[in-house]
Formats: C-alpha cells, structure tokens, sequence
C-alpha cells in the first residue's frame, strides 16, 4: 500500500507538495525522483510519480485513479472546550472521516477560550491536515471559523442529532438506525440511505434549557450515547464512531 499525501495544489496531471509538506518528504522520508505515492486533491486519488524535487516544492506527476469509497458526509457541531482536549477531538475525528467541524460558542463556554477561539484555528487546520494523511483521506475535513449557536441553528442537514445528557430515552445507534431505514424505504439515492448528518456535542456542563429548546425547535434530534457522562471529546469519538459504523 503506497503512502499517501495530499497536495498542496493540482494542475491538470501535475500536482504539488510545497513548504513543511515537501520538506518532510523530502528530507525526512528521503524522497528520490520516480518514486510513486498517492496523491489527493479536487476530489480524486491518484498514483503520483515524483519528477522534481526541490528543498521547498516537489512535483509529481498524476496517473491513474485509486479507488475511494462513498461516505456519508458528517458535520460535527461542537461547543468549544479547553483547548488541549479539543484539538484531540479534532484529530480523532478526522480519522474517524467527519466532512465539517464547525466549533461553536455556547452559553457555557468558557468566556476565555471563546475569547482566545478564531486564533487557534489554523493551529486546529494544520491538524486536521497531518491527520488526514496519516489516515489515508482523500481531502482534510472543512474547519469552520468559530460561530455563535443562532448560526449553527440556520444550518441544514438531512440528519441533525443532538447528544444531550437530559435525554434518556433515545439511543444514538437507534435513531440513526431508524433514520437510515426510513430513508432507504423513501428511495434517497444514497447507499446508506441517509443523505448527510449533523451531530451536535455540547460544552463542559451540557446544554442549557434554552439551547436545548431552540435545538428542538429548529429540527434537532435529542439522543444519548449512554448511562455514563462522558468527557466531551469522548464524546465526540463514540457518536462518529457509532454513526460511522451504521452508515458504512
């Protein structure tokens, strides 16, 4: 299986790996001219063979397509919490193969990390991007500018559910279960069934009364991922990990 990068720009046949992305190549891994690996970009996987190579810059030249897998695209919406923990959750995540994550700033956020969010988010893009190579991606997930929850509430998805601690009645497994077996019974056209899906994951304390009531209002599913409480980057690994497996 050969490695695979994703490139820094395609054009037409050619694609690139420039700065951090081709040093490593080409020092750390000890790249030489006519090499093969996979290269990703616009979309597509292809065999890149390796034409020139400079300190900075490597060129590779693009040959057939590798075969990918249809996946359902899953956004993550969550509250923003301590920093170290989040950027965890945002490495997992992207393994786990989420298309968004879009970090929001909830009534129970903390007043400094929202403060502190919109500098950590090319720190938090730069991880996606190491993360999606290491886990064979076609593309790094999108990493959305920190946003208040009124914006994530005007957002549309086939699919939105909402871990919530209060919920005791409806397991994650069993509404995405039922959601992909309604949907396969109207016909979507998609595999799975499910068009896409919005998962919500909430601060340190949970959701206030008020959030969770304007979830409710805008379409949102409420359902728990358990007895326990869970760490919200736990949390954040078991539902993709659950929806994942039920939609693959």
């Amino acid at each position: 299986m050969k490695r695979r990068f994703l490139a820094d720009e395609v054009h037409g046949d050619k694609a690139f790996l420039t700065g951090q992305n081709a040093a490593h190549l080409a020092r750390v891994l000890r790249a030489r001219v006519g090499q093969e690996y996979e290269i990703a970009g616009q979309g597509l996987v292809r065999i890149g063979k390796i034409t020139i190579i400079e300190d900075d810059r490597i060129e590779f030249l693009l040959g057939s397509k590798v075969h990918s897998e249809e996946v359902v695209p899953v956004t993550l919406v969550v509250a923003i919490f301590k920093f170290d923990r989040f950027e965890w959750a945002i490495e997992k995540a992207t393994e786990l193969g989420v298309e968004r994550i879009v970090p929001v700033i909830a009534r129970r956020t903390d007043a400094h990390l929202a403060k502190a969010a919109e500098k950590r988010v090319e720190r938090w893009r730069r991880i996606a991007h190491e993360a999606s190579q290491q886990s064979r991606r076609i593309q790094p997930p999108e990493i959305a500018d920190p946003v208040k929850l009124k914006e994530v509430l005007a957002m549309e998805s086939g699919l939105k559910i909402l871990l919530a601690e209060s919920e005791d009645q409806r397991m994650l497994r069993d509404v995405v279960a039922e959601s992909r077996s309604r949907a396969l019974r109207l016909g979507s056209g998609q595999a799975s069934g499910v068009q896409s899906v919005m998962l919500g994951v909430g601060p340190e304390g949970g959701w206030t009364e008020d959030e969770l009531r304007s979830f409710a209002e805008t379409g949102w599913v409420s359902a728990s991922l358990g007895p326990t409480i869970l760490r919200a980057e736990t949390a954040v690994v078991a539902a993709l990990a659950i929806t994942g497996a039920i939609l693959l």
